[in-house]
């Protein structure tokens, strides 16, 4: 099965037909900043998790430069519940600071200005500049990249975020790229889950779209 434009078409039409909106779950209520905070603090924690501990952290610090000038130890204590907070503490306020100082308080849409931020790499980045900007970005995530390659637009077992994400930027329409990660996303925890997937479930098999040789990665 070629995996080109056509077919990325097609599991690209599954994936709507499965998920119409294909928005980020991260409640971020329209603001930039905050969007860059919440997908800091997703890193090993779920968008449930992330969303629930954000509202008091957002209470304490209702923008980017309130965040900017936290006290990191006080950061720490109200997202201590996802995990990894120390790292994650010290990216978000100084991702928050350089954005004060640098950008003006407004969060950049420039790939590399992204990448210049504490705690930002191109999966952030990408995210930023698909949900934020309307840019195209391939937002590499682990569902993303166990998906990409069962269904074999990438090697088999790859998880290479850059890999993946040169993959499907090369057949994914421009337009197509971020709500096609937000829906692969969705389908990745709903359905080809990593540990069980449920084959007999899916719809991209019983459309021919996937040969059903799973490498549980």
């Amino acid at each position: 099965m070629s995996r080109d434009k056509k077919y990325a078409a097609e599991v690209g039409d599954e994936l709507k037909s499965l998920y119409p909106d294909g928005e980020c779950m991260l409640k971020y209520e329209g603001e930039p900043w905050r969007l860059l905070c919440m997908a800091i603090l997703s890193a090993q924690c779920t968008d449930a998790r992330v969303n629930l501990v954000s509202e008091g952290l957002f209470s304490a610090y209702p923008d980017v430069y309130a965040m900017a000038d936290a006290d990191e130890g006080d950061i720490e204590e109200l997202i201590r519940s996802c995990g990894l907070w120390r790292a994650k503490a010290a990216s978000i306020k100084g991702s928050c600071r350089r954005i004060a100082d640098v950008y003006g308080g407004e969060v950049p849409s420039g790939m590399d200005e992204l990448l210049s931020l504490p705690g930002v790499g191109r999966k952030i980045a990408n995210l930023i500049r698909g949900d934020v900007f309307g840019l195209p970005g391939v937002v590499a995530d682990t569902h993303c990249i166990r998906i990409a390659s069962r269904l074999g637009f990438t090697e088999k077992g790859e998880k290479d975020p850059l890999r993946t994400e040169k993959a499907l930027d090369a057949v994914v329409e421009p337009s197509e790229q971020s709500a096609f990660c937000h829906r692969l996303v969705m389908f990745g925890r709903d359905v080809c889950t990593a540990r069980s997937p449920k084959c007999g479930e899916c719809a991209m098999k019983e459309k021919g779209l996937c040969e059903g040789e799973i490498i549980k990665n």
